[in-house]
């Protein structure tokens, strides 16, 4: 087998050096043969004018396109680098089935069977509905840790209000996050670990942390938030890399004290200090959510 080799490596070569001394010997004959023509074609062209004039026309518009072409080229390699130094490792558009489509593979391939991060607003569009994107992996998850807006708070008051659809009303964003937290009990009793937290201001990012990436779309006042694009950032050594502020960010709100964690098992929201010891519950009426 290596003596094979040797024979096909040995041939290889020889075939290189032939072809390059027949490229060499063919250039004086190729050259004059060239000259030749180019003065005959010369000889025809050079008292056309307009002829001469179009040429130069042309020549100019190739050196602006091709001139044009190596900056833009220069300047995407630039924002292509920055974009490498912040660990930008996709840019997800709302608009396309294709899109969305990657994206969700994405997120199964990153997420299924490892601990996931997630904050969101109602997650029901997210993890609840079937083609949501995360359906498939927060049913496959080994963990979750999940913060979703109180639906009896003044955030998610504004968050529906300013969602110009006829589909949005306060009571169906109730009824929205009220199905999440059902959808998430059934996981729980399947033994899932799965918690939950409830915050009240304004909605600002959605994150999902899956693994090594990060998923994000902010919350844009009047907008859907699927409608907008969704960054995907990569974990990476370099200090400029974002993912660990944006897991930074997360771990912050969620040690908050100020979030109480939704026990599933009991309908109870479970208040902290800031060492972790239990200060209080509260009952919440998951039954009378959609009433309030």
């Amino acid at each position: 087998m290596q003596l094979l080799k040797n024979i096909w490596h040995i041939l290889y070569h020889i075939v290189v050096v032939l072809l390059s001394a027949a490229v060499a010997l063919s250039l004086p004959f190729a050259a004059r043969f060239m000259a030749g023509k180019f003065l005959g074609y010369w000889a025809l062209i050079e008292n056309e004018k307009i002829f001469l004039v179009s040429i130069e026309v042309g020549t100019a518009v190739l050196l602006i396109m091709f001139f044009n072409f190596i900056v833009k080229n220069i300047k995407s390699r630039k924002l292509s680098r920055l974009a490498e130094e912040a660990g930008l490792y996709a840019l997800g558009r709302a608009s396309g089935f294709l899109e969305h489509a990657r994206a969700r593979k994405l997120k199964e391939k990153h997420g299924v069977a490892r601990n996931i991060m997630l904050i969101g607003s109602t997650g029901f569009t997210t993890f609840v509905a079937p083609e949501g994107d995360l359906h498939q992996v927060i049913r496959k998850c080994r963990g979750a840790k999940i913060m979703l807006l109180d639906p009896l708070s003044e955030g998610a008051s504004s968050r529906a209000k300013s969602i110009q659809s006829s589909d949005i009303s306060m009571e169906s964003f109730r009824e929205q996050i009220k199905k999440s937290i059902e959808f998430l009990k059934g996981l729980k009793e399947v033994q899932k670990d799965i918690r939950l937290k409830l915050y009240r201001d304004v909605p600002l990012l959605k994150l999902a942390i899956l693994g090594d990436y990060v998923f994000l779309r902010h919350y844009h006042h009047g907008v859907d938030v699927q409608k907008l694009p969704e960054f995907v950032f990569r974990q990476q050594r370099n200090p400029g890399c974002l993912y660990n502020p944006f897991y930074q960010y997360f771990l912050d709100r969620w040690h908050d004290p100020a979030l109480p964690e939704y026990e599933l098992e009991t309908d109870e929201l479970i208040y902290r200090d800031k060492a972790g010891n239990e200060v209080r519950r509260e009952k919440f009426e998951l039954t009378a959510l959609a009433q309030a």
